[in-house]
């Protein structure tokens, strides 16, 4: 399996990094993503290591660490970041309007950014979306030009927003959320193609049911691949092959 989007890097994993990362090779996980949050990620990111796991860097800035003002270099900077070869992605990035609305203007622009950077070294972008899903949609159809490739990650939208999303050109990021009982995300991703569905964590957050409330770890994506095995009738290994064959492929590894 690999996990498209951990955080593995946080501090929250600083006790048992290590155990952690066993655990994930032993469910299965041979590839982890690494999103960052800011600048400051990268440095954290390459720390990484383990003998049965590949870890793949992304740089970006999150939507929830865009404050007033873009900093003057910042995208000459996130453009050297992402042109090398051993970065594979853009972000991640987004909009975030559910803890606050006050630079709304400013993560656009820098999701803008993030989307131009994208298309420019052709890797995907990598997108938060929380309570901001017309604007970010907007901003992609706006965006694309036939060359980006995007995740919309941690997807929770309505089939109608994942077909306008798969139109113009994302994959479904599908993490814990599509295991809770109550939000429905499960009965929306049964009517979309699974063929552009990839697995995700977001550890450590949004741990999937049956260890929802715990600190999420790329090894509890098991329980959301049984939960897509499930929904689709299929294997857990069918399901494996299926989203780690996209993943791979969107990546271009």
């Amino acid at each position: 399996m690999i996990d498209t989007h951990s955080h593995i890097y946080l501090e929250q994993f600083d006790e048992d990094r290590e155990a952690v990362n066993q655990r994930a090779a032993e469910a299965g996980v041979k590839g982890i993503f690494m999103p960052a949050i800011d600048f400051d990620s990268i440095s954290q990111m390459e720390e990484m290591r383990h003998p049965d796991i590949e870890f793949y860097k992304m740089a970006g800035i999150h939507p929830c660490d865009v404050k007033e003002e873009i900093p003057e270099n910042f995208k000459e900077r996130l453009l050297e970041y992402c042109s090398k070869s051993d970065f594979y992605g853009v972000g991640e990035t987004g909009l975030d309007y559910y803890w606050s609305t006050d630079f709304v203007e400013q993560q656009k622009e820098s999701f803008r950014i993030h989307c131009k950077i994208a298309k420019e070294v052709q890797k995907p972008v990598i997108i938060h979306n929380r309570e901001s899903t017309d604007d970010m949609l907007d901003i992609i159809m706006q965006e694309q030009n036939g060359t980006l490739s995007g995740i919309w990650h941690c997807f929770n939208g309505t089939v109608e927003e994942g077909k306008k999303a798969l139109d113009l050109g994302l994959h479904l990021g599908i993490g814990g959320v599509a295991t809770f009982k109550n939000a429905g995300v499960d009965k929306t991703v049964a009517q979309l193609p699974i063929e552009k569905m990839i697995l995700e964590t977001d550890a450590p957050y949004l741990s999937p049911t049956p260890k929802r409330g715990k600190r999420n770890e790329p090894a509890f994506m098991k329980y959301t691949a049984q939960k897509l095995a499930d929904i689709f009738e299929m294997s857990l290994g069918e399901v494996d092959k299926k989203t780690t064959e996209t993943a791979m492929r969107l990546f271009k590894i």
